[in-house]
């Protein structure tokens, strides 16, 4: 009977969980107020919550908050590790349309900001995708 293990590259793996981690830090620390707090509060340090209906503004914190969290539970409790990647898909949407918000707003300082964090979103995805899937260092299959 053989065992056909799968092995990844350790550096490639390690870089992914440091983007993991940086990206799902931003999206939980930046969902959480739109999540929770009054629009009152939020109005100022956020400028689009006086233009955009408070529905609209708690959509967009719950996304960001299950988007960082998606990044990381699936792997620390290894359920579901597919989620991951998704969740790195669905920063990388949340991002494509800020950079459309700040564009038709005229605000291009934001957009790098932006972009770099799309672009992390992006190398997550395809990383655990294709490269380094969480569940490859695992046993893949038994003959």
């Amino acid at each position: 009977m053989e065992t056909t293990v799968k092995y990844t590259s350790k550096p490639l793996n390690i870089s992914l969980w440091a983007a993991q981690i940086i990206l799902a830090a931003m999206f939980i620390f930046a969902g959480f107020p739109k999540a929770t707090q009054s629009i009152q509060e939020l109005a100022i340090r956020l400028p689009m919550a006086n233009e955009f209906p408070l529905a609209l503004i708690r959509f967009i914190g719950i996304t960001e908050l299950l988007g960082g969290i998606g990044l990381l539970l699936p792997g620390i409790l290894r359920i579901k590790l597919i989620l991951t990647p998704y969740a790195a898909i669905g920063i990388l949407l949340i991002m494509l349309m800020a950079v459309g918000y700040h564009i038709s707003k005229g605000e291009f300082a934001a957009i790098g900001i932006n972009l770099g964090l799309a672009l992390l979103a992006a190398f997550v995805a395809w990383g655990r995708l294709t490269r380094a899937p969480m569940d490859a260092n695992v046993v893949s299959s038994l003959k």
